[in-house]
């Protein structure tokens, strides 16, 4: 049965891989997803918050514990070199470079190995695919769309991310995980005219360039050393032929920070230097700033990040867990908990999120010869070259999952406490995995 629920999820992986979809068009990999866990027993529902994907299993009385992975993909142009490479270009290049798809292949395990060791625990498992998280707004969405009115509540919601460390690692923190998040799209406005006479139009161009220059200076002259900020311009367009001042510039905005009121400074001062700019350059009307998304900082709930941890320790050994070192990225997963009790009404609901390794031995050892050296030559989640070992991450993954799940599911009556042991599914899940099964694309694969 573990060979079994390991070479479907490793075929879902490489499907999903192959074949990526954007946030917001994820029909074809919604439709897979929700078709692995219907085959696993579950009671799916699909079209929720857009293309979301619900399934529920009832395991008797006991507590509810929600599983969440992501469907979309970035638009990246894959460079890996897989024989299972991404090869979609329309409407732009796409590709799973934030590992989206292993996360779905694990939860997909994780929701078949549970069903099938359902009589040795107790309450109700709900997995989630969930849609646009790389526009951090697929969380909202299903909440929006009733995720906690038409289905069972949970008491704990737990997720896993890809990282570029040793694929068979797990990597907790105490702390902050990730960040919290703001993006600004700022709309400058000149007046256009021919490039010969410059001085009959007003820029908007020559503004947008002042504007990114500028705005380093929040970080690096308005922050204090150790408080952590990262501001970044990742979009900028404006016009469309060489010998035309066009009417206006785009751009958008990313802040990223561990403090809220950190994040709310920033934001003041990006809206400050973009008016003062404007102002400066002689623009004819004020520029528009509007706020695209925004997420909390994920943070574990310190009881569940303790039971997923010591859940870990017990299945893969103290030797495979290990310290996280908080990051910058961010998610929409802490609307799913605390951080969402406006949208979603419900308080009191508890979250665990843990790293996942993902780089084969070969390139983990051909990265450097230190860890500081290899993190740094890696390639890492949303570059075009990101490539997790399938085998190794789903092997790992798969039981890591369905341990955390375990760890906050209730026991039959009579069964010894605790989770880890020998007769506890994840792991007898990891056993397998870690022995006898072969995932599907690995022959294929070669060293991830």
């Amino acid at each position: 049965m573990n060979q079994e629920i390991l070479a479907a999820a490793a075929e879902l992986y490489v499907a999903v891989h192959r074949e990526p979809e954007l946030s917001g068009a994820e029909e074809r990999t919604a439709a897979r997803f929700a078709r692995s866990l219907r085959d696993a027993g579950y009671e799916v529902t699909g079209g929720v918050g857009g293309h979301g994907v619900v399934g529920v299993l009832r395991g008797g009385p006991g507590p509810t514990v929600l599983i969440r992975a992501e469907l979309d993909a970035l638009p990246v142009r894959e460079e890996t070199g897989l024989p299972y490479a991404s090869t979609v270009t329309a409407p732009v290049p796409v590709m799973h470079a934030c590992g989206h798809d292993a996360h779905l292949a694990c939860a997909a395990g994780a929701a078949g190995l549970l069903a099938a060791t359902a009589e040795q625990w107790r309450g109700t498992v709900v997995v989630v695919g969930q849609p646009a998280e790389e526009t951090l707004s697929g969380a909202a969405a299903m909440l929006d769309d009733g995720l906690y009115r038409r289905f069972p509540v949970p008491d704990v919601v737990l997720a896993q991310h890809t990282a570029p460390l040793p694929a068979g690692m797990v990597a907790h923190t105490d702390g902050p995980l990730l960040a919290a998040s703001a993006t600004l799209e700022v709309v400058l406005h000149g007046r256009g005219g021919h490039a010969s006479a410059p001085h009959l139009a007003v820029d908007p161009v020559l503004t947008a360039a002042a504007v990114v220059l500028r705005l380093q200076t929040v970080v690096s002259r308005e922050t204090a050393p150790g408080e952590p900020l990262v501001l970044t311009v990742g979009s900028l367009h404006a016009g469309g032929a060489g010998n035309v001042i066009p009417e206006s510039a785009s751009l958008q905005v990313t802040l990223r920070a561990f403090a809220p009121a950190t994040l709310e400074r920033a934001l003041a001062a990006v809206r400050r230097i973009v008016r003062a700019e404007c102002a400066a350059s002689g623009a004819p009307r004020e520029p528009e700033i509007s706020e695209v998304s925004r997420s909390g900082v994920t943070l574990n709930d310190p009881a569940a990040g303790e039971a997923v941890r010591a859940a870990h320790e017990r299945m893969l050994g103290p030797e495979r867990v290990t310290r996280w070192q908080p990051s910058t990225a961010t998610e929409d997963f802490p609307l799913l908990g605390p951080a969402g009790v406006a949208l979603h009404g419900v308080p009191g609901i508890r979250s665990a999120y843990w790293m996942l390794g993902s780089v084969g031995p070969a390139q983990w050892a051909a990265a450097g010869a230190t860890a500081a050296e290899r993190l740094a030559a890696l390639p890492a989640n949303h570059s075009a070259r990101f490539r997790p070992h399938p085998a190794l991450t789903l092997r790992t993954g798969i039981p890591a999952m369905a341990a955390a799940a375990r760890a906050h599911l209730g026991l039959p009556a009579g069964a010894a406490s605790g989770a880890g042991g020998a007769s506890d599914p994840a792991a007898a899940g990891g056993s397998a995995a870690a022995g006898s099964v072969k995932v599907a694309s690995e022959s294929s694969a070669g060293e991830g």
